[in-house]
């Protein structure tokens, strides 16, 4: 119950600061943050666990939950010009920085909602990474004007094609996927627990369109959150494409409480911690890593923030809101994500085996 009033408290008291719609964004990520950490849904983890062991369980939650979502999303994108999709291009440079996110993302055993997530539950590898993932995402927000300028984007909007067929080709995508994941799969294929989670999760991504007119994205926040931490130390946003945007720059001149992306993942923060919530005892998740495991956990944070910048998003706001949203990039995102996995599954393994205490 203490967990319940605490949670009730803050919704409240940010509907008397900023309003209701802001109060909801928070309550839709304390119960994302909860779902993902009791129910243990998630993107890195279910991928890892499918590489390593075929297990396929997680993996077909997702394509569940982003079926779920599209189903409700693409409509309401459709003619409808005050809700926006996660509609971005497709490039050279979008595909290797969703393959390196993939990769890093193994090394911290989580992607941008699984970082938070983590470290919402108390997790140091996260609590470590998390940092620096911030200030990646900064970076990436420099840079990421550069790689427009020297790669080619090309938008594909599937939504353009009408939203039955939109529709049709997606949830066709996620089937073949499935399958391909079945086929190869060993074990149990369907797990309760995980696919309501998925039904919950898709749930709150279609309340979140609904309340913040856009979906439900992670990296901008971050991002946001280092960007006013510079300006406050004399920072000129003036020199930087990404923030002289009027939209950005009203972003940075803004609450964090005002801005979607802040107040959702803030709320997955906050939401692990109440479904994680130990007694006094409890130690946080430390396993005994030498030194220099830190400092590829940092960098691995560090380069998950670039990388998704320049990928157009993490797992969340590239891959599930992408494909859910109808936009190309959103599968150029699937592919690459999980080929980069597969070298960080590899790598990862053998570090921390020489790494751990």
């Amino acid at each position: 119950m203490l967990r319940l009033g605490l949670a009730l408290v803050a919704v409240l008291g940010l509907t008397v600061a900023a309003g209701l719609r802001f109060a909801l964004l928070l309550a839709i990520g304390l119960g994302l943050g909860y779902t993902l950490e009791r129910m243990g849904f998630g993107f890195a983890g279910p991928w890892r666990r499918f590489i390593r062991e075929r297990n396929a369980q997680g993996l077909l939650a997702q394509l569940l939950a982003i079926g779920l979502a599209a189903s409700f999303i693409q409509p309401l994108l459709a003619g409808n010009e005050q809700f926006i999709g996660a509609i971005a291009p497709v490039s050279i440079s979008m595909v290797l920085a969703a393959a390196v996110f993939g990769f890093a993302m193994q090394l911290v055993l989580g992607c941008g909602s699984g970082t938070l997530v983590n470290a919402g539950s108390g997790n140091l590898v996260a609590l470590v990474a998390l940092p620096f993932f911030c200030i990646g995402s900064f970076l990436g927000t420099l840079l990421l004007p550069s790689a427009l300028a020297t790669f080619s984007h090309t938008t594909v909007d599937l939504n353009e094609l009408g939203v039955g067929l939109s529709l049709s080709l997606t949830w066709a995508g996620l089937l073949l996927v499935g399958l391909i994941a079945v086929t190869l799969s060993q074990g149990p294929r369907l797990n309760r627990r995980l696919l309501t989670a998925a039904a919950i999760v898709a749930g709150l991504a279609v309340v979140h369109v609904l309340v913040a007119g856009q979906p439900w994205g992670v990296v901008y926040g971050l991002g946001l959150w280092v960007a006013k931490i510079s300006l406050a130390l004399g920072w000129d946003p003036a020199g930087a494409v990404f923030w002289s945007h009027p939209v950005n720059q009203a972003t940075l001149n803004g609450s964090v409480l005002t801005d979607v992306t802040s107040l959702t993942s803030i709320g997955l923060v906050a939401g692990a911690a109440w479904a994680a919530w130990k007694s006094s005892d409890a130690t946080p998740l430390a396993p005994g890593l030498a030194r220099w495991i830190w400092l590829i956990v940092a960098l691995a944070g560090l380069v998950l923030g670039v990388s998704s910048r320049l990928a157009f998003g993490c797992n969340v706001g590239g891959l599930f809101s992408g494909i859910a949203s109808g936009s190309l990039h959103g599968w150029a995102w699937l592919v690459a994500g999980f080929v980069g996995s597969i070298g960080g599954v590899w790598v990862r393994d053998r570090l921390w085996a020489r790494g751990t205490a």
